[in-house]
Order: C-alpha cells, then sequence, then structure tokens
C-alpha cells in the first residue's frame, strides 16, 4: 500500500509527515512569543484570522538551533481538530512510500526522537523519517 508524505529537512536529514495531515506549507510568518510556555513553542502566528500554535521541531527533537540568518519554513497541519505549524528547515517534494521499504526505528534511538519518528522508508536518495506529527506537537 503506498502513502504520500509532504518532505522536509531538519539539520540535514529527511523527514516527512503524511500528506493527508498538511494543510499548506509556507515561509515562516512572524511569530508571537507565549510567556511560560515550552521552549518548544516557537509562539503563535495569524494565519489568515486563524491563531495557530508554532512547533519549533529542532528544539522539540533536541537538534541544534538553526544558523543566524537563516530563516525556517513553516508545515501547517491538522492535528486532532486544531491546526498547528512545524518550523522546520526547508520544504522538500510529496514523495510516495511503499509498505514494504518501512522499517521501525532501530533502538539504538534514543532521547527525543525515538517518541517522534515511528520508522523509516528506504529510498533511493537515503532514509526518510517518517515523524508521528501528534506527539511531535504535544
Amino acid at each position: 500500500m503506498a502513502t504520500q508524505y509532504v518532505t522536509f529537512t531538519l539539520d540535514g536529514a529527511h523527514y516527512g509527515v503524511d500528506v493527508a495531515k498538511v494543510q499548506e506549507v509556507l515561509r515562516a510568518q512572524r511569530r508571537t512569543p507565549v510567556p511560560l510556555a515550552d521552549p518548544d513553542v516557537a509562539g503563535l502566528v495569524n494565519l489568515r484570522g486563524q491563531v495557530v500554535m508554532t512547533v519549533d521541531l529542532r528544539t522539540r527533537l533536541g537538534l541544534p538551533a538553526l544558523p543566524a540568518g537563516q530563516e525556517p519554513m513553516m508545515v501547517v497541519a491538522q492535528v486532532a481538530g486544531e491546526t498547528v505549524s512545524l518550523l522546520v528547515d526547508e520544504i522538500g517534494d510529496v514523495v510516495e512510500v511503499d509498505t514494504d521499504q518501512f522499517e521501525r526505528p532501530p533502538e539504538t534511538l534514543v532521547g527525543p526522537m525515538r517518541d517522534l519518528i515511528v520508522g523509516a522508508y528506504k529510498l533511493e536518495s537515503g532514509l526518510l523519517l517518517a515523524l508521528d506529527v501528534e506527539r511531535a506537537t504535544a
């Protein structure tokens, strides 16, 4: 069975989110900080009148901050009926993957990545890490 994923990069690695959960991809918008929020909450953005929480996936996955002067992109997704945005380094293509390309995360995967990656798809271009968008925005 084939599934399509919207792909993006974070710190040089390729990730994907099921296309059925993605509303749109955009350049990063101006964010309003949320006092006392978790460090991975990058703020709130106004998307055509809708206030949307933005999660910095680099922080959430325990990766270093985006280098100064580099602007992130946003993947806007639907999670449990709510709209959320994910800050990513770059947006990639939509790719189609088959279940026979899928492998569960290795036992050696530790830290926040272990909880947020459901597995990897082996593609000709390398590994595509499948992100659990519900857990990533929880």
